[in-house]
This record gives C-alpha cells, structure tokens and sequence, in this order.
C-alpha cells in the first residue's frame, strides 16, 4: 500500500487555507496547515512534504523570504513550491517567484482543476521516488550481504525496470503541465522532474555488478 503524501499549505487567511483543502482533499493525502512562513519552516524541520503551495503576501515572512530559507536547507531545498499569489505586478514579480526556486507561480483566482492536476504530478512522483530508495535500500542491503545474488539480480532487474515506467510516466506529465502552465513554469517543472529522474537512475547504476 502506497503511504500518503504530505502537502504543505501556507496561507496566513483561514478561508485560504479551507479552500485549498477542499480543491486538494479530491486527492486523498495528507494536507498540512501553515499559518505562517515561520510555523511553515517549523513543520518542515521534522516532516517531508511531496509539494508546497506557498502564499506570497503574508505579514511578516512574506513567501518570497519563506522559500529562500526552504532552499537554503539540505533537507528542504529539493521540495517543489508552487506560489500562490492575489496580485501580479507583471513579469518582473513572476520571474521573482522563479528566482525564489518555484516551480511554478499562480495568481488568484486559479482554476481549481488546473491547480489540483499540478499538485497531484508531484504527489505521483514523490510517492514513487519514495517506492524506488525503498527497493534500492533493500537490495543494496541484498548485494551487500552477498546473499542469493541471482535473486539480487532479478531484483536489480526489476528495479530498472520499474524506474523506466517512470521516467515514461515523467515525460507524459511533463507534456501534461506544458498544456496547463505557462512556459516559464513548466520549463522549471520539467527541469525539476528531470534531476530527481538523472539521480535514481544515478544511484540504480551504481548497483550493478562492476560499478565502480
């Protein structure tokens, strides 16, 4: 059974984030509340989130001073933040919000199924990232204990496999995106898929017999 993701809602309005748990509930995972940059950076310092949506207006820690403190960190920098923003001040505050490291920037109002379908291709590559270093621990576990390598190596095949259909499943949502997102955000999105791709199949490479 595939464990639920966690989705980070930041939002400093309590009708915000209510209407961000209706349109995202649809996808069954577990949707967590921030208030705040600063309660945001908090949840982030013992959970791991599948996807951000990061308001930019807030008092205090606005989101652009939220996500630069997210991508400072070793083991936050890597989550995708798609910005949630009630103005546009043109080009200039949009390439702002990709400079912050967002993945993607929505003004509001958004349309809900266009903001559900983006969340939920970072729910599915999050969960299967995960399925993937599970497997990859385990067999490399298998290899290291030097037991039974011909199941190992049925399992190493399998592995590759299953990273394959992945990496298909990849590129169809990265087409997804380029017909929902404007250019500049599914060039980030499909940049980001790419590097979390190039790392597992990195780290699959790396097991098989006579990698050095």
């Amino acid at each position: 059974m595939v464990q639920k993701a966690k989705i980070l809602l930041v939002d400093d309005r309590p009708e915000n984030l209510l209407a961000l748990e209706a349109i995202l509930s649809a996808l069954d995972q577990t949707l967590v509340r921030a208030s705040s940059g600063e309660e945001a950076l908090k949840a982030l310092l013992t959970d791991d989130f599948a996807v951000i949506l990061l308001d930019v207006q807030m008092p205090g820690m606005d989101g652009f001073e939220t996500a630069a403190h997210i991508k400072r960190r070793e083991r936050t920098r890597d989550i995708p933040i798609i910005f949630l923003t009630a103005i546009n001040h043109g080009p200039h505050h949009t390439f702002r919000g990709y400079a912050a490291g967002a993945v993607d920037y929505i003004s509001k109002p958004f349309d809900p199924w266009v903001l559900r379908a983006k969340v939920s291709v970072f729910v599915d590559l999050y969960q299967k990232n995960t399925q993937l270093k599970e497997q990859a621990a385990l067999l490399r576990l298998q290899l290291e204990t030097d037991e039974e390598p011909a199941i190992g190596g049925a399992l190493l095949g399998e592995l590759s496999a299953r990273l394959a259909a992945v990496e298909e499943q990849a590129e169809a949502l990265t087409k997804q995106l380029d017909a929902t997102a404007d250019s500049a955000g599914a060039a980030a999105t499909a940049a980001h898929l790419e590097r979390k791709l190039v790392g597992l199949r990195r780290a699959l490479d790396a097991l098989r017999p006579g990698a050095n």
